[in-house]
């Protein structure tokens, strides 16, 4: 049986402004971690727990003191899915580091003799690309994966290209069933058909290139150091990858 919306007046109460006030408060110290030094968690779990508080409080004044439960069930299932989702996607991140496989995308990449700006529209096409089929979260973990081991000498290089490259995923991720876990519910629920979500291509398309048309200015022409060397992935990276990319199919 369905649950009833529940409307808990938080905008009457001196409750409702007091949460809204919290989590002002905790995003603006999330905001300012690298001033503060305050790990973003911190804050954030902390704001999280006293306001699912004062839910519990409105929910009893308002007679429903078991609304607050079953909500805290509903979100928990919902970070839940997302945390299990990013377990196995580091994961295979990580797997495919220790594997030397971003290593040797790095030289392989360096080795075609492109500038810094050549890598940041590479690395941003990529994203774009991969969304689609991938989901964005996961693109941008890999790619970001891939910049920051192609630029880690060039910190201003690594920090425009990874927002180009959440831009990038989450505008090619758009267009598709698969790109996010939006689409991926509103097809699943029936209130689009697949190939409806091809139709919004050329603005999915045009949110990631003015951005990153503007960006590119940023971002020396310079090539990365030359290098010499020949890095070979180890023993297993080919099937972790395969086993990567059938988990994106299959999930």
């Amino acid at each position: 049986q369905a649950t009833p919306a529940l409307n808990l007046q938080m905008t009457s109460s001196y409750l409702g402004y007091l949460a809204l006030g919290i989590f002002i408060i905790s995003y603006l110290l999330v905001m300012s971690e690298e001033i503060s030094h305050l790990r973003k968690s911190k804050p954030v779990v902390l704001a999280a727990g006293i306001i699912w508080i004062i839910v519990a409080i409105l929910c009893q004044q308002q007679g429903v003191p078991t609304a607050a439960a079953q909500a805290v069930r509903h979100n928990l299932l919902e970070y839940s899915e997302l945390f299990l989702f990013l377990l196995v996607a580091m994961t295979y991140i990580n797997a495919m580091e220790e594997r030397l496989v971003f290593e040797s995308l790095r030289v392989w990449l360096v080795e075609r003799g492109l500038s810094y700006r050549g890598l940041f529209w590479v690395t941003g096409t990529l994203a774009f690309c991969i969304s689609p089929i991938a989901d964005n979260l996961t693109t941008a973990l890999l790619m970001c994966a891939v910049v920051m081991t192609v630029g880690k000498d060039n910190p201003r290089f690594v920090g425009l290209a990874c927002i180009n490259i959440v831009i990038a995923a989450n505008a090619g991720g758009a267009f598709s069933p698969f790109g996010d876990i939006t689409t991926l519910m509103v097809w699943q629920k029936g209130i689009l058909p697949f190939e409806k979500f091809f139709a919004i291509f050329m603005p999915a398309l045009v949110s990631y290139v003015i951005p990153a048309f503007i960006m590119q200015y940023s971002i020396t022409k310079q090539k990365p150091a030359t290098i010499s060397e020949t890095v070979a992935m180890k023993y297993g990276a080919r099937r972790i990858i395969i086993l990567f990319i059938l988990t994106i199919f299959t999930a």
